[in-house]
Parts: structure tokens; sequence; C-alpha cells
């Protein structure tokens, strides 16, 4: 059961999002911080950060347990051997987890919004809470639509945490603090708009996949719209933008003496990408298009651990 349930809540996922976070307030904004001379007064102060990662990960999880069940009939299609709820866990079980987990994730939204008189975060993260919903009930059967919500909520990873730090009085009165969440949002932007990107392109490769059982039961997405050559433009397009992003990133590293992580960025990033792009248009069948979905997870992680290197050159 135990197992079924981590599988339920996606648990690599949610250690994506664990990791990003850390690594984006560790190496980011404390070592943003220090560099530009600001006194380390973060409101969100270690603890505090680790509260709202939580977070992150319950309403996350929350979100995967609805979305699976408002799909069951759909993954009885797709991916039959891969059924949690129902099979392992009770439907009314599931939405009690759910509801359980999104109201923990705002309960400590909402304490740490308190904690650090931070009134923004607490309706994003309650309107997420929303979006995950209305996401599997109607959006992820809409053309595109769907594909970008979950992609803007990808980036609300990184957001979250520019945005709970940032105070606009403080900004226009404290100098360091200017200069330091000037870089961080700079920076929130790099990666989450990276996050935003390979999540769209993963998303549409996801709805290639699961074409047979989306369009069984009436979905309209991208891959069912436009058919699947086209889809494979759209997706492409986006990997290309992608690869000319991380070379031009590469090349700035080069210039400012940043060799070594230039190097992993071009190794472990762009040439992925460039695999992933030649092996969207040899795929055919649901197999070829699951394992570019997992080839392009394995670009997230390698993405989010470029962060590592802000550590040593920020």
């Amino acid at each position: 059961m135990i197992a079924a349930f981590l599988k339920l809540v996606r648990w690599p996922n949610l250690a994506f999002i664990v990791l990003t976070q850390a690594l984006f307030y560790q190496c980011i904004m404390v070592t943003t911080g220090s560099r530009a001379g600001h006194d380390g007064a973060w409101y969100l102060t270690p603890l505090l950060f680790a509260w709202l990662s939580a977070a992150s990960v319950l309403i996350a999880a929350a979100g995967y347990i609805i979305n699976d069940y408002f799909d069951l009939n759909i993954d009885q299609v797709n991916k039959p051997d891969a059924i949690i709820i129902q099979k392992y866990i009770r439907r009314r079980w599931a939405i009690g987890w759910h509801l359980g987990l999104s109201a923990a994730g705002m309960v400590i939204t909402a304490v740490v919004s308190y904690k650090i008189r931070n009134w923004v975060i607490g309706p994003l993260n309650l309107a997420a809470v929303f979006l995950l919903v209305f996401y599997s009930t109607t959006f992820k059967k809409k053309f595109l639509i769907g594909n970008i919500i979950i992609s803007l909520l990808t980036a609300w990873v990184v957001f979250v945490l520019y945005l709970s730090e940032l105070d606009v009085q403080r900004f226009t009165q404290d100098a360091a603090y200017h200069v330091a969440m000037t870089k961080v949002f700079q920076l929130a932007v790099l990666y989450g708009g990276f996050a935003f990107i390979i999540s769209l392109v993963r998303e549409v490769i996801k709805d290639m996949e699961d074409i047979r059982g989306d369009e069984k039961y009436g979905c309209r997405t991208v891959p069912i719209v436009w058919g699947i050559p086209a889809t494979k433009v759209f997706a492409g397009v986006w990997l290309i933008v992608s690869i000319l992003a991380v070379g031009v990133l590469t090349v700035y590293a080069v210039l400012t003496g940043w060799f070594i992580a230039a190097a992993f960025a071009l190794a472990a990033v762009g040439l992925p990408l460039v695999k992933i792009f030649r092996r969207l248009y040899r795929a055919v069948a649901a197999p070829d298009f699951h394992a570019i979905s997992s080839l392009i997870k394995f670009v997230m992680l390698t993405g989010i651990l470029t962060i590592l290197f802000f550590k040593w050159h920020l």
C-alpha cells in the first residue's frame, strides 16, 4: 500500500520539486544576498523555506491524486498495468487524500505567509490547487490549455520562492536588497522559463503517447486535433528554442570563465536535447514517445543541477 501510494503521488516528481527549490534557495538566493552585501535577513529563513517547500510538495501530490482519479477510464486504455486507484486505493480514499493534502498545503502556506507578512503566495497557491482540479476535470481534455497550465505550474515551483521574498517597499529603499532581488528575478526567469518550455514539450509528447485512450474518451489534445506530424513540429520548435538557449548560455559561460559549468551544461543538457529532437522525428509508437518522455525527465534533472554552479559563480 505504501509503495502504491508513493507511485500514485509520483514521488520522483515530488523529489524534483524539493531538489529544485532547495538548490534555488541555497545556491542562488542565499549566495546572491551574500555577494550583493545584503545583510542576509531574508524573510524566508531556512525553516520557513522548508515549510513552504513542504506546501508545494503537498499541493503537487494532491494534484497527482485527483488527476488519476478522473483519468481512471483513460488509464485503463493507455496504461492498465499502472493503475493505482480502485486496484490498490479506493476512490473515496483517493478523494480524501486529495482534500487532506490540499488542505495541509494551504494551512502551511497560510502560516508561512503570516510569518513573512506576504499576502500574495496564499492566493496564488490556492489558485494552483484549483487549477490542478480543473485541469483534471476539464482542461486536460482541451486543446493545448491543459499543457500550458501544467507548464505554468511547473515554473511556479521556482517563482513562488522569488515572490515569497519580494518586498516592494524594501526593494525601493534598500540598495543591497535591490541588487540581490534583481539577480534572483533574472535567474528565476531563466529557470522558470526553462521549466515551462521543457514541461510543455513533455506534456505534448505524453499526449502523443496516450492518444489512443484520449481519443476514445473524447479528449481534444494537440495530437488529436493537429495529428501526430504537426504535433512533432510543434514540439520540435520548442526543442530548437531550448537547444539554442543552452548554446547561447554555454558560450556566455565560456566567455566569463565558467568552464566546468559550460562543459556540464553542454554535455548534460544541450546534447541530450539534440538527442531528444532526433528521436522525436523517428518516433511512431507509444513506447517511442514514452522513452522520449523519460529522457526529458533526465534533462529536467540535469537542468536543475546546473543551479549548483551559481554557488561559486555569482
